[in-house]
């Protein structure tokens, strides 16, 4: 094993954090501090300080399983196990044509694995039938962000610039812990006398950090926004200056704000009129702020007219495209923002091209040395292609994603991947998913491979290789490569990670998400390098030290900030969205009368399949629970630790009750991480945003059921 300490990256949320990887003689991996990477300075939440348990011989697969005639899983030959993937979906494809196999991917995928999960989709299967887990957690603020500014990167500037703001709007984020690291930005935020003001209805621990904290009813931010637009206008506070030169389709989005008086925001929202008000002067008042939003107001049926609304907000104050202020997207998954951008969402091509554009198609199709008319066309998005599975799709390759437990109306996607004539998985751990394939493959994991991935702020980053893996491992790539010489196609499948980059650059060149101007040395040497980077440039756009040497080309620098000058429209103009309130998709009733919302906590990670193989995590956080009101536990008759049920249109859950007056009284909250009896998702619900097709997740009507015993 290696001996020399690896600087490398973390393998959770979207901070992608820095550390440092030392391999110790007894077989374990230490992980320390590295300071030089300015997005944790050396900070490091439990979650990452414990990453490298999972990679003990004990936690993982470590062998190729495949279900033999008695429906058990058991171990195999890396050739039986590959032969029998392909065989199940050749044969798939050879009954019931192409799209008949479904692929389905994950935000925690490298960029060069992303890309070439895409690839191997349309180009080997010839399916449209492919996304990823990240459609349920950036989607709505991606297709808002395209719609305002023709570009959808999580963040448009650094997080250093945050401390530097005079005010930031938190929407629907606990990133204290989602992302603890992070929360230093917010605390020199307040440090420089800048404003903090959190929206969430439960006082969390970020809440806790905030000058001002909203709690709005679950699923209202919408209405919320448009009220704050509303004073703006009302109170005189329009940049009329900016909206003229800077923006499009102000009158329109003007009317639909004007239609939402306080008192009507306040009816809807119980956020009262004097905190609107507050809320407005401390946002207009600093010369600049920011609005950052996450789950809380995207995961939604309306997610995208939500976000659009927040957007306008920053338009008419003059507060996108400026120096330290603008609307930013807080990404969730580790590779959420790398993940969307090469091609394994259902309606992308590398370099965030959509997959209907004539011009993109022929690009893409020339990289990869194919007739762009052989390329499929748009498929379903993540929860229509679960729901599709056993009826029209009836085989499923799966890599990094575990539906059962993540997916909303869970126990009903279960039974539809129960119905799949074929299933195969590829994972670190037997996660829920994986123990109903037919095989399932154990794949390298962060530290011991290199590839890159772009963090929230769109900084592309270099994981490096730290340790050896297991015998009996691959990668991921060599698992495409093998799948795709054995269904026929023996070129195009590097398994190298660098090779597949270099192919990623030339794809990707020209699109919206430019990686040209990126190289494996670039990444070493600059830490990082901010997309849009392309290949070319002209000497007048890039500095005086990229250009001391007058044999060497221009050296696109990278772009830390975008729309400084001009938005990424074909008029170079923002582009407001004339948006109204409407209701969630299911309101409380008779029957169910409580809204349920969904979350994290801080020392599990998305399905949990990785943290709950975590001794000191589950220490910490050990199973799920049920945080309610006490007003709400009273009239259920509910002790501390109860055993409450919470029951929706979809099914029913089961946990301890924690009692708190942190939430709202029509409020309950469940984090998502845990399967069984006690899996939140089984209970949300998957009403789709009609532009993003993100699920409802955080707001649905349940009742609450007291359990013997």
């Amino acid at each position: 094993m290696q001996s020399t300490v690896t600087p490398t990256h973390c393998p959770y949320c979207a901070l992608q954090c820095g550390m440092n990887l030392t391999p110790a003689p007894d077989g374990t991996v230490e992980v320390s501090e590295r300071t030089d990477f300015p997005v944790n300075r050396g900070a490091l939440c439990g979650k990452g300080r414990t990453s490298a348990a999972v990679l003990a011989s004990n936690v993982r697969l470590a062998s190729p399983l495949v279900r033999d005639q008695g429906g058990t899983l058991v171990p195999a030959s890396w050739d039986e196990a590959l032969d029998r993937i392909a065989a199940g979906l050749g044969r798939t494809r050879a009954e019931h044509g192409p799209d008949a196999v479904g692929v389905f991917g994950g935000g925690g995928l490298t960029n060069e694995k992303a890309y070439t999960l895409g690839k191997f989709a349309r180009v080997v299967l010839g399916t449209s039938q492919i996304d990823y887990n990240g459609r349920f957690c950036m989607s709505s603020a991606a297709a808002a962000g395209i719609k305002a500014f023709g570009l959808d990167r999580g963040l448009p500037f650094p997080l250093e610039d945050i401390p530097k703001s005079g005010c930031v709007i938190l929407v629907g984020s606990n990133l204290a812990e989602t992302m603890p690291p992070s929360l230093r930005f917010f605390t020199e935020l307040k440090e420089n006398g800048g404003t903090l003001i959190v929206i969430d209805p439960r006082r969390t621990k970020t809440a806790e950090q905030a000058d001002l904290h909203l709690a709005p009813r679950p699923g209202t931010d919408l209405a919320l926004a448009l009220g704050l637009l509303h004073l703006v206008i009302a109170e005189g506070r329009v940049d009329e200056e900016y909206v003229r030169e800077r923006t499009a389709g102000w009158e329109d989005a003007r009317a639909a704000a004007m239609a939402h008086w306080p008192e009507y925001v306040e009816r809807i929202t119980g956020v009262s009129v004097p905190q609107l008000r507050e809320t407005v002067r401390l946002f207009c008042e600093p010369e600049s702020a920011m609005v950052l939003t996450a789950r809380g107001p995207e995961q939604q049926s309306k997610g995208t007219d939500t976000v659009g609304a927040w957007i306008n907000l920053c338009l008419a104050t003059g507060r996108a495209g400026r120096p330290l202020s603008g609307y930013g997207c807080l990404t969730g998954q580790g590779n959420g923002q790398g993940g969307r951008e090469h091609g394994q969402k259902a309606d992308q091509l590398p370099g965030y091209r959509k997959l209907d554009d004539p011009a993109a198609r022929a690009h893409v199709a020339e990289v990869w040395g194919v007739d762009p008319d052989s390329l499929p066309g748009p498929g379903r998005s993540a929860y229509e292609l679960l729901d599709a599975l056993g009826t029209d799709i009836r085989s499923l390759l799966l890599m990094a994603s575990n539906p059962v437990v993540s997916a909303p109306r869970a126990a009903h996607i279960e039974e539809r991947i129960r119905s799949l004539d074929f299933l195969a998985v590829c994972d670190v751990v037997l996660s829920e998913t994986a123990a109903l394939a037919d095989v399932v493959l154990p794949v390298t994991q962060w530290a011991e491979e290199t590839g890159t991935t772009t963090n929230l702020e769109g900084r592309v980053l270099l994981r490096r290789r730290a340790v050896t893996p297991p015998d009996g491992i691959r990668s991921d790539l060599e698992v495409l490569h093998e799948l795709a010489a054995r269904l026929g196609v023996e070129k195009g499948f590097p398994t190298d990670p660098e090779e597949v980059f270099e192919e990623l650059r030339r794809a990707s060149a020209g699109g919206a998400a430019d990686y040209s101007g990126i190289t494996y040395r670039r990444l070493a040497e600059e830490n990082g390098v901010f997309w849009p980077c392309p290949a070319a440039v002209e000497t007048a756009d890039v500095s005086e030290d990229a250009c001391d040497d007058e044999e060497a080309p221009a050296v696109h620098p990278g772009t830390p900030r975008l729309f400084l000058d001009r938005f990424a429209t074909p008029d170079g103009r923002a582009r407001f969205a004339p948006v109204s309130h409407r209701a969630i998709a299911e309101e409380p009733d008779d029957e169910y009368p409580v809204l349920l919302t969904t979350g994290r906590v801080v020392a599990q990670y998305q399905s949990g399949a990785q943290t709950r193989r975590v001794a000191e995590l589950n220490a910490a956080a050990p199973g799920p629970f049920v945080e309610l009101h006490p007003r709400l536990a009273a009239r259920l008759g509910a002790a501390e630790g109860d055993p409450v049920a919470v029951v929706s249109r979809r099914g029913r859950a089961v946990a301890p009750a924690r009692i708190t007056n942190a939430i709202r009284p029509d409020t309950v909250f469940m984090p998502f991480h845990w399967p069984g009896e006690g899996r939140a998702n089984t209970l949300t619900n998957p009403a789709l945003d009609p532009t993003s097709r993100m699920p409802e997740f955080k707001a649905c009507a349940v009742r609450l059921e007291a359990v013997e015993g």
